[in-house]
């Protein structure tokens, strides 16, 4: 077998790349932030609804909490943090210190009257960082 040593094949062997050329490299990690942006955008979207669910359920356990401090001392809690005390029978501690925040860091709220809930039982909720109420009552 013979080998034709023809010099335009030569050259185009010469000049054949084998690596990518920075424009090439930057266009790629371009359309990588691009696709990470808009999949931050709605990871936080639902972080934040993952919150507003949080803080619903939260109201709810600690609207039993309530209602078990009325049991248990005649009468409503004045604030939130009295279900984080020992209790004023000699009881323990309801909750604890970290569940009578919510999710954004706030206390939450009693409103022993229970409007929002036909003033069957006290209202416990927090707003939200759009200023909507949250609590254990329907929406």
């Amino acid at each position: 077998m013979r080998i034709h040593q023809n010099p335009a094949a030569v050259r185009l062997l010469r000049t054949q790349r084998t690596a990518f050329t920075l424009l090439e490299v930057l266009v790629v990690v371009a359309i990588i932030v691009m696709l990470a942006g808009v999949g931050g955008y709605y990871l936080l979207q639902r972080y934040e609804e993952s919150k507003l669910s949080k803080a619903k359920m939260d109201a709810e356990g600690l609207s039993t909490q309530v209602e078990t401090f009325k049991l248990n001392n005649g009468d409503y809690p004045v604030s939130i943090e009295q279900l984080a005390q020992p209790q004023p029978n000699g009881g323990t501690a309801l909750v604890g210190p970290d569940k009578i925040r919510d999710p954004w860091g706030k206390l939450y709220q009693i409103d022993p009257t229970g409007p929002r809930n036909g003033g069957n039982r006290a209202d416990v909720f927090t707003t939200g960082p759009r200023g909507q109420l949250i609590g254990n009552f329907p929406q």
